[in-house]
């Protein structure tokens, strides 16, 4: 698998596990060994493993966790680095998120997860052509 599919099956299995209300799945995603930082829609910005991974504790075992997809998935690998833009699609509702991954120990870590709300809908995004930047 090169570094663009292996990014993409990392960010997947982020949005099964946010869609599952998968906690150890959640869990397993994001990086041990890296300074990991996340930003919810509407919340401050979380610092630290143990901040980021309360905050999805509290999101996914909540009375609600909302159902959610990703749509619209690019892949942009900077050697050891990678992050993607996708949409996240929320009941009406449509987000663009940023997920940056680092490669930790051979396997894509997530280390930062962004989400804000768009100004204005638009038309979902088909996925485009996965890009390697030097």
């Amino acid at each position: 698998m090169d570094d663009q599919a292996a990014v993409l099956a990392a960010n997947r299995e982020f949005y099964r596990a946010f869609a599952a209300a998968d906690l150890a799945g959640m869990d397993a995603v994001w990086a041990n060994a890296a300074s990991v930082t996340c930003v919810h829609p509407g919340w401050d910005a979380l610092s630290g493993r143990g901040q980021v991974m309360e905050s999805w504790r509290a999101i996914l075992l909540g009375p609600a966790p909302p159902p959610i997809r990703c749509d619209g998935e690019t892949a942009y690998v900077h050697g050891d680095t990678a992050y993607v833009i996708c949409h996240e699609v929320i009941e009406r509702n449509r987000l663009v998120a940023i997920n940056l991954f680092a490669r930790l120990g051979g396997a894509w870590k997530m280390v930062h997860h962004q989400a804000s709300p768009m100004a204005a809908p638009q038309a979902p995004r088909g996925p485009a052509a996965p890009q390697r930047l030097h």
